[in-house]
């Protein structure tokens, strides 16, 4: 059975599902899962957490995110990206400087309407589902932060690279469609590459291809560790580690409060745990039961 995290670069043209299915296969584990969806058009950091380790997926999703997105201005269309059905196309006078201008809006706390075309249940059905069957129906603006956006490099006469890192649930695309906006000529997303995802970088991916010609696609696998690596470190003497693998808090006055990776003392990863004012209790526990 194998355990563990591997970092995939995803190639252009899979869903971020594709690439599971693939891994479950080359694995021969049916416990697979990633830390935040990529769309087909995307490539880059895609976490797939393998066996046990996918008990650490609801943490890595809630992380922030880095990309660099292509920005496309004059255009825009039904997916808000190059891939859909252009709606509109303008002619496009703006400037360098207007453009740094009007990123300054999108800095910080914003409001975003999720797209048509998006994974996001109203009444029970994905919005994708009802876009598909020509169908629009409203949707309430969802609050994402931008942590930074910053003007690359101009590609083309109306072709930008974007540097964005956002909180969990901010769209790039959407992003590419409101800037458009702003600057009156619409826009949308002609790439998007993600470079960090869960406190993993481009450096640390793998391409896909690379692990299903791999031989031993194990030894590829991070242990699940790895995700929790600014943690400090709690080695346990035999009798605390028994105490935490049968659920038991510890009392540790010693040790200062906060979260930590906890170790037995064969080295063992057990727990990420919680120590507060002395008593140490597990928030999820790794060892195989």
């Amino acid at each position: 059975m194998a355990d563990g995290i591997i970092i995939i670069d995803k190639p252009q043209d899979w869903t971020s599902m594709d690439v599971c299915a693939k891994l479950r296969g080359i694995f021969h584990e049916r416990r697979i899962g990633h830390a935040g969806t990529l769309d087909p058009i995307a490539t880059g950091v895609l976490p797939v957490f393998v066996g046990r380790a996918t008990r650490a997926v609801e943490f890595a999703s809630e992380s922030e995110k880095e990309y660099v997105a292509g920005l496309r201005l004059g255009v825009e269309t039904n997916t808000q990206d190059t891939t859909g059905t252009v709606l509109a196309e303008r002619p496009v006078s703006v400037s360098q400087a207007e453009l740094e201008q009007v990123l300054g809006q999108f800095r910080g706390e914003i409001r975003q309407i999720p797209p048509m075309y998006s994974a996001i249940k109203v009444g029970g059905k994905k919005l994708y589902e009802l876009a598909r069957k020509g169908q629009e129906v409203e949707r309430q603006p969802r609050a994402v932060t931008i942590h930074s956006l910053t003007l690359e490099e101009q590609t083309g006469p109306a072709d930008y690279t974007l540097r964005v890192r956002c909180s969990k649930g901010t769209y790039v695309r959407t992003l590419c469609h409101d800037i458009g906006r702003a600057l009156g000529c619409g826009g949308c997303m002609s790439g998007l590459r993600r470079t960090m995802a869960a406190g993993f970088k481009l450096e640390d991916a793998l391409p896909l291809e690379q692990v299903l010609q791999a031989e031993g696609p194990a030894s590829l696998l991070l242990g699940v560790d790895a995700y929790f690596a600014d943690r400090p470190v709690l080695i346990l003497k035999p009798p605390a580690e028994k105490k935490v693998r049968n659920g038991m808090s510890l009392f540790l006055p010693e040790t200062p409060d906060g979260e930590y990776r906890v170790y037995g003392a064969e080295g063992t990863f057990l727990a990420l745990s919680r120590m507060e004012r002395g008593r140490l209790t597990t928030i999820k526990s790794f060892f195989p039961v």
